[in-house]
């Protein structure tokens, strides 16, 4: 996602910063109110010191557009190498705080406008918002398929540290995550072990969230189901790895945050087998849990149609969270 000059200064990077305050205007007497301005961007770095193990040789991060013919802002990144945090801030915090962590079959991660708009829906929530961009597993990194884990646990540490500034409690987080984003956001909420070794004062900052949202999540990583793309995304390289230790759902435990699930029936991208697998994973092991399928939808929903009306799974996360983070 490419940030503009007002969201640059808007977010503080070249202004006054985020929490300053608003900004000030002077509307003319006979003016009509002006709309409410959109909620403004900021971008952090995850790794101020580069990431563990360092950059491999000749791996160059790029910014593509998503389609050749969708909007100049509908972009997903390729081979990132310098993994961040984009910031929204409600303008009425509730509280809580949310990471949001896109998909693109871990061979890109793909944020888009589509990410800008979960940023600003869930901002609009009252919520301090933050969208990863993540490593991918398929570049020789040296942490293998768990690169992607090891920037969404310093993702989450990173926001906790925030949450004096962000006006939130630390205890009240939730993670979302959509198509491979739900399987990176599965591990990361079932991880009990840290996946890196500590670079500075914020890795000593606990893990764990209060509740997860994964919508039509690849989980399977075997079997008639499976989604091939990020399978092979996941394992590219690494003959010893076993499929079916990546599998999502082999990490849930009776430990595993209170977790909504949401597919379609139509989606011919990643089969809603995955989420229903994933829903008697959570069932099996006595997690609060609520599994929501839509007869039609296909794959990669956002929060709104195409008229702009929020869908139907928008208003059921949102009284999910409000009760597992309350």
């Amino acid at each position: 996602m490419s940030l503009g000059r007002r969201d640059l200064l808007g977010g503080g990077l070249l202004g006054g910063g985020l929490l300053g305050g608003a900004l000030l205007g002077f509307p003319a007497a006979a003016a009509a109110p002006a709309p409410p301005a959109a909620p403004p961007f900021t971008t952090l770095p995850l790794w101020p010191g580069g990431p563990p193990g360092g950059i491999p040789a000749g791996l160059a991060e790029r910014e593509i557009p998503r389609s050749p013919s969708g909007p100049a802002d509908d972009t997903a990144f390729l081979h990132v190498t310098a993994p961040t945090l984009t910031w929204c801030q409600p303008a009425r915090p509730n509280g809580a705080a949310i990471l949001l962590v896109p998909g693109g079959s871990y061979a890109r991660v793909a944020i888009g406008h589509g990410g800008a708009a979960l940023l600003r829906a869930f901002a609009g929530l009252g919520y301090a918002s933050f969208l990863l961009k993540y490593r991918l597993p398929g570049d020789p990194w040296a942490a293998g398929p768990d690169a992607p884990l090891q920037d969404a646990q310093r993702a989450l540490r990173l926001i906790r540290s925030l949450a004096p500034r962000a006006g939130f409690d630390p205890r009240r987080m939730a993670v979302w995550g959509g198509s491979a984003g739900g399987h990176l956001a599965a591990r990361l909420v079932n991880s009990a072990q840290p996946a890196y070794a500590p670079a500075d004062v914020i890795d000593r900052i606990p893990l764990g969230v209060a509740a997860a949202l994964l919508l039509y999540p690849v989980n399977l990583m075997t079997g008639p189901f499976a989604h091939a793309p990020s399978r092979s995304e996941l394992l590219r390289g690494r003959a010893g790895v076993e499929p079916a230790s990546l599998t999502a759902e082999a990490g849930v435990h009776a430990a595993s945050p209170p977790t909504l699930v949401a597919h379609a029936l139509d989606d011919t991208v990643v089969p809603v087998e995955n989420g229903l697998s994933y829903f008697a994973a959570l069932r099996r092991h006595g997690i609060p849990a609520e599994l929501h399928v839509q007869e039609r939808g296909g794959h990669g929903f956002g929060w709104a149609d195409e008229t702009g009306s929020p869908l139907a799974w928008t208003a059921l996360a949102a009284a999910f969270l409000t009760r597992h983070l309350a």
